[in-house]
């Protein structure tokens, strides 16, 4: 498995300070040949989910495999053919958003998948059959690791509800649109490869209300192990189940469609590292809190989601273990990890939070007026910064004086 050692993570730190995110190529590389790997046999396109992680530089290098983006706003779909991404390797898949945004898109040339019953008769009304579209499906089906990012389910804002099929072909005739593919999204964490089963199956089922069809897009989702010993979604038993329905159901009419997901934190969580200091040391009899140079306003997951990093002082790795909790500097309760055995923390010791490349940087933001920090590339044994950490006046840029 492609990894930063500690020594790098540390001689970074001390090159580029901290806190920092450290980004390393070869991971990215490695999960996407998973994916190829496990639908080997099957005609499939991967477009990854660049809300995870926007940098333009984790984009070209994305491009660079041969992987597509997958473009949750018009300014990710700007981020991609800023970075060199051919607009048909681009994919904009709108929620929610003002019709002109689709507009902007389609004037791009990128794939477009409309989620509203109001947005696609507006676009038939403006393009009728020119232009070749998706439109994506809520199925129904509760997956993922929490309701947090379950997004398929009933009550989902994502998608058209499957109840409204007859509305949706009536639009559709009335407009002669192009309906090219049809999508699903159900939800993040997904490790049960009967979820995207149950998925197909609900796609297979508007297939035939479909003559235009050339694609069925099953989204993303699939699951990272967040602990040494976690579980990862078995890429493999996925495509060899989906291989399996295709041919014994979807293909039987003697039309093969291609298949196309979104994988994001499958692609770049792994390849990720927040590399903070420790501040101080707070110690009573009932717990001692290593407080760290960082906070939920650079990593806002385990807050958010009481999701779970890895922690390592790679500073002290031979030290005895100690129970800890790590907290940030916010003036919030934002605690990374409570009762943590870690090796003994002294202050201004590294401490590296693993698995931080999707949502770290991405969701981070200025809360109490902090920095956003730097981020690094790490490729092929050379460091390399990709994004300055910010300074006093990127907090002021953009505020304007009263006149």
């Amino acid at each position: 498995m492609s990894s930063i050692s500690p020594q790098q993570l540390s001689a970074i730190a001390t090159e580029f300070g901290t806190p920092v995110y450290v980004y390393n190529g070869e991971k990215i590389k490695e999960q996407y040949q998973k994916l190829v790997s496990a639908f080997q046999g099957i005609d499939t396109r991967f477009f990854y989910a660049s809300k995870a992680l926007t940098n333009i530089h984790i984009l070209k290098h994305i491009d660079s495999l041969g992987c597509g983006i997958d473009c949750s706003s018009i300014n990710e779909v700007k981020l991609a053919l800023h970075a060199g991404v051919k607009p048909e390797k681009i994919l904009y898949t709108s929620n929610g958003i003002a019709f002109e945004e689709i507009e902007e898109a389609v004037s791009y040339g990128v794939h477009v998948n409309i989620d509203s019953l109001s947005n696609l008769e507006k676009f038939g009304k403006k393009f009728g059959n020119s232009y070749p579209i998706g439109v994506r499906m809520r199925p129904n089906i509760l997956a993922g690791g929490n309701l947090k990012i379950s997004v398929g389910h009933e009550k989902s804002k994502f998608g058209i509800a499957l109840e409204q099929l007859d509305i949706l072909k009536e639009i559709v005739t009335a407009f002669n649109i192009n309906i090219k593919t049809l999508h699903i999204h159900t939800g993040s964490d997904i490790k049960d490869p009967d979820v995207f089963i149950a998925g197909i199956k609900v796609l297979a089922d508007l297939v035939p209300h479909f003559t235009d069809l050339q694609v069925i897009d099953l989204g993303g989702g699939f699951k990272v192990p967040y602990e040494p010993d976690g579980e990862e979604t078995d890429m493999a038993a996925i495509g060899r189940k989906l291989k399996n329905y295709l041919e014994t159901h979807l293909f039987q009419s003697g039309k093969k469609y291609q298949l196309w997901f979104e994988p994001g934190k499958f692609m770049v969580s792994e390849c990720g590292y927040l590399v903070t200091r420790v501040n101080v040391l707070k110690e009573s009899h009932s717990v001692v809190i290593a407080g760290v140079n960082s906070g939920l306003n650079h990593l806002i997951r385990p807050m958010f989601y009481e999701a779970y990093h890895h922690i390592v002082n790679i500073s002290n790795p031979t030290g005895e273990e100690k129970i800890y909790t790590v907290t940030g500097y916010i003036c919030e309760t934002d605690t990374f990890a409570s009762d943590r055995k870690l090796h003994e923390v002294r202050e201004g010791d590294l401490l590296v939070f693993y698995n931080a490349g999707a949502y770290g940087f991405e969701m981070s933001s200025n809360y109490n007026s902090r920095y956003r920090p730097a981020e690094v590339f790490y490729n092929n044994g050379t460091a390399k910064l990709i994004r300055k950490r910010e300074e006093w006046s990127d907090l002021l840029k953009n505020q304007v004086p009263l006149r």
